[in-house]
């Protein structure tokens, strides 16, 4: 009788203890979740913007309206209007321009690039995005997001002759 009650006590202390494990668990997972989405929100802006990333910006884009800087300590973004189209600009940490996007639609694409995608694996899919990045030397390029279905989804990359350039996953 008193292995049989031992058993029963062992079992409810067992089972407290796991449920107690339980919870300690729950609690540093719920901790680590609030604290990445507390850091994450606070480090969006944790250093302020280059002084050299906006003299560069300045003198590449003079005409620039509605300017908004964003900071995410690697790089500085720059979203802006210019000729009434909207435009966002990157620099790196020291200032350096590292390229700038511009919305642009399928059909305004160049003849290339649009015979370059009908030839291209990704033909059959749906375009929902295209735009113009510009890189330093001179480069150009054309991206286009081209969705099979809500999942698969590509940022497929022309140059202004056609030629595929690279592709890559996107959400």
């Amino acid at each position: 009788m008193l292995l049989l009650l031992s058993g029963i006590i062992f079992k409810y202390m067992f089972n407290s203890l796991k449920n107690i494990f339980t919870m300690m668990k729950l609690f540093r997972l719920t901790l680590v979740i609030v604290l990445a989405v507390f850091v994450n929100n606070g480090m969006a802006q944790i250093t302020k913007v280059s002084q050299a990333a906006k003299d560069n910006f300045a003198k590449q884009y003079p005409d620039a309206e509605n300017v908004q800087w964003y900071n995410d300590i690697i790089s500085a973004t720059v979203l802006f209007e210019m000729n009434d189209e909207s435009m966002n600009a990157e620099y790196n940490n020291k200032g350096i321009w590292k390229s700038t996007e511009k919305t642009i639609s399928y059909e305004k694409l160049p003849a290339g690039v649009t015979d370059g995608f009908k030839k291209s694996k990704y033909a059959d899919r749906t375009v929902s995005e295209t735009k113009i990045i510009y890189y330093p030397g001179d480069v150009v390029q054309y991206r286009i997001k081209a969705e099979k279905n809500d999942v698969e989804k590509k940022y497929v990359f022309f140059d202004e002759n056609g030629r595929l350039v690279r592709d890559a996953l996107t959400l």
